[in-house]
């Protein structure tokens, strides 16, 4: 009789998507849930001929021999993959897979629920009033900025960064845009969007919001110089990847009054923050919840699941991620 493929799940999913594993072979995961150190992680995955595999997961050359010859596909719940090495799995013919598209709305609700919650000064608000400040209401307290008629400036149009772009002309905003590339020119029209360059675009957007992957090129795109080159008001949102912004050089910026504020769904040394962040009122800050909602988790962990499935049932993957 032959046996049933392994596969090994590195941290809890949603039940839908263990379902569909069980049904593709002998299952292994992680109880309680947590982050399994590189050790461990290479020793639970020996043997395995496919891998559901997060973000917090190392998956280079040493986890592809520690799981061995048998290992055919890596799903990573997840759209971004700087955590893999892939040249190193395509070297070894193993696949990988993301979850590409179904995350999108809920990051890009994510983003624009902190760019309000900065420029509003929701955060601070909730604060003051959770110490039990005294406070009075009068014309001029807690004054905001709106977004009405201001710019933002999309680093990276993509499919989140055109969702985030949608949403903010539903706000009545200006959008600027750059990136490798420019968009389509029907995208162009729809969002009535401006290519610039990426020296332009920090100099006239009133906000800066980055939806850029995490590539050698993009590390530490957001330093103090870039921080220097954006408008005395202009706020900056990062829901990407935390290392596309130095995070001390942030902090330097908004102490030193360089830029209004910032919101930051992700962190340079996750889960640190950086401390200074931590004091400041005119800083919003989420911990990672750019696609935290019971819908989006479950779709992503689904997809993924599917993609092990396919693969291995000989099917073929259906969002291979390619170098």
């Amino acid at each position: 009789m032959t046996k049933p493929p392994k596969i090994v799940v590195t941290r809890a999913i949603a039940e839908p998507a263990m379902k569909v594993l069980h049904e593709a072979g002998e299952v292994w995961a992680p109880d309680p849930d947590r982050k399994l150190p590189p050790g461990e992680l290479h020793e639970v995955v020996a043997g395995a001929d496919g891998v559901v595999s997060t973000l917090q997961d190392r998956i280079d050359g040493a986890f592809a021999d520690a799981a061995g010859a048998n290992l055919r596909v890596v799903s990573t719940v997840a759209v971004g993959y700087d955590n893999v090495d892939l040249p190193a799995l395509g070297a070894r013919e193993v696949i990988l897979t993301n979850t590409p598209g179904v995350l999108t709305d809920a990051t890009a609700d994510l983003t624009f629920g902190l760019l309000l919650a900065v420029t509003r000064r929701l955060g601070a608000g909730e604060r003051l009033l959770r110490a039990r400040r005294p406070w009075e209401f009068n014309l001029g307290f807690m004054l905001g900025t709106g977004l009405q008629g201001k710019s933002l400036g999309i680093v990276g149009l993509g499919q989140i960064g055109t969702a985030v772009a949608r949403r903010a002309r539903a706000f009545g905003m200006r959008i600027h845009y750059t990136g490798r590339g420019r968009a389509a020119p029907e995208l162009e029209a729809e969002l009535d969007a401006r290519f610039l360059s990426m020296e332009s675009l920090l100099g006239t957007a009133d906000m800066v919001s980055l939806h850029c992957p995490l590539t050698p090129r993009t590390r530490h795109l957001i330093d103090a110089g870039a921080l220097a080159a954006m408008k005395p008001g202009a706020f900056l949102v990062n829901t990407t990847r935390g290392p596309v912004v130095d995070e001390r050089a942030l902090a330097d910026a908004l102490e030193g009054g360089v830029i209004a504020g910032a919101a930051l769904d992700v962190f340079e040394r996750e889960p640190e923050v950086e401390p200074r962040l931590l004091e400041l009122d005119n800083v919003a800050l989420a911990p990672h919840l750019g696609s935290a909602t019971v819908e989006t988790r479950t779709e992503m962990a689904l997809l993924a699941a599917r993609n092990v499935a396919s693969v291995l049932a000989g099917n073929g993957p259906l969002t291979e991620v390619r170098p």
